[in-house]
């Protein structure tokens, strides 16, 4: 009777639970994700594990990898550096991932990058452009996929200086922390990069993480000297957008650009039709573009998470999931976690259908620096250079 009853226990989970139906012989390869699943960043943190479990879910269908399913354990965070560290300890020392992939924000990086270094487990892919994570030369235990802070805000800078904004005509709204810290130096050195020496004496208000509290930052804004023409700002969507929709009121004009961890979609939505010309860099391409890679991330989303819409951070997920499995199919069957490192460092012009081949090496633990400029138009994300809409 117990034989029978655990054979049916048995044949309910397989059918149960997603991806069950895989040998007993041949365990999971387990991967950790610690991210803000709760709080005002979680749309960025839910998206972000939406992209890697959709690609996750499509390689268990074919298999997996020799045979093993692809598991992910994503714990929350909150967005809070004290409960990042607890979270990463507890995956990389009780749960024993394979790898930690898709971790969300700098001032968790800030606590998370440490640790990665010192159990010695790979963080794959992180949501963050911060510095922290592209050391010279870069770290064993961390490989990037996106570009830096510093080159979005390199690319937003060029973009004003070639439409006539004089340097001095540039003030900052930041988050007063690690990451609001990490755009604001980007920029700053891209202003000196061009002669200007004065960049740090330029207009800076700030706010406080996981609040909207804007009115001081703005405060500060409106003491300055000279009206800004333009007003880079590196915050998360919900205070960047009661940010915008104030200083609309006071500064009609003038243009605000985010930096990619903003959170496009959501952004947008909150901004509504004060969204008007509000441009975001992208460390992605566009979400709607013909490239084959793209159209392949629409296409499983609406298989494996059929409610959900595309957005720019689900398919950053999509694309880290799908350069980590590269990784996997490179490295000797029995993988571990040094043997994954080295495969990924093997990866060498890999085309993923995104318009941009995919290298790493043990010198170079970055794989895009490419950076994509869009504005919102109509209340949807444009490109701001028309090649960008396909290939």
């Amino acid at each position: 009777m117990n034989h029978l009853l655990q054979i049916g226990i048995s044949l309910l989970f397989i059918l149960l639970v997603p991806d069950a139906g895989f040998s007993n012989e041949k365990p999971p390869l387990r991967f950790g994700m610690t991210t803000a699943l709760s709080g005002p960043a979680s749309d960025l943190g839910l998206s972000m594990k939406r992209g890697i479990e959709t690609y996750f879910h499509h390689i268990n269908k074919q298999g997996g990898i020799n045979g093993r399913p692809l598991n992910l354990l994503a714990l929350d965070d909150g967005y809070q550096p004290t409960s990042a560290a607890a979270n990463m300890r507890r995956l990389a020392q009780d749960q024993e991932v394979l790898a930690i992939i898709g971790n969300m924000g700098t001032p968790t990086a800030m606590v998370t990058v440490p640790i990665a270094n010192r159990e010695k487990v790979l963080l794959f892919g992180a949501f963050t452009g911060a510095n922290i994570l592209r050391k010279i030369p870069p770290d064993r235990y961390i490989i990037n996929l996106r570009a830096s802070y510093e080159e979005e805000t390199a690319a937003m800078i060029n973009g004003m200086l070639n439409r006539g904004i004089n340097p001095d005509e540039i003030a900052f709204f930041t988050q007063n922390d690690a990451y609001g810290d990490a755009g604001y130096a980007g920029a700053i050195k891209a202003l000196q990069s061009h002669g200007y020496q004065e960049a740090g004496h330029l207009p800076h208000g700030r706010y406080t993480r996981n609040t909207l509290d804007v009115e001081d930052g703005l405060l500060k804004l409106l003491d300055a000297a000279r009206v800004p023409k333009a007003i880079i700002i590196v915050g998360t969507y919900s205070a960047s957008a009661k940010f915008i929709k104030y200083a609309k009121t006071i500064w009609p004009n003038t243009r605000f650009l985010n930096i990619s961890f903003v959170g496009s979609i959501p952004l947008a939505k909150a901004l509504g039709k004060a969204g008007k010309d509000v441009g975001v860099t992208q460390v992605v391409p566009h979400f709607e573009s013909t490239l084959p890679g793209v159209t392949e991330y629409r296409r499983l989303l609406k298989i494996y998470d059929p409610e959900a819409s595309p957005d720019f951070v689900s398919l950053e997920g999509f694309i880290a999931a799908k350069i980590l499995v590269a990784g996997l199919k490179r490295a000797p069957k029995k993988i571990t976690r040094e043997n994954l490192i080295d495969a990924i460092e093997s990866i060498q012009n890999l085309d993923i259908g995104i318009g941009v081949p995919i290298s790493y090496s043990k010198k170079e633990h970055q794989a895009l620096h490419r950076v994509w400029e869009t504005e919102i138009k109509n209340q949807q994300f444009v490109p701001l250079n028309e090649k960008d809409t396909g290939d």
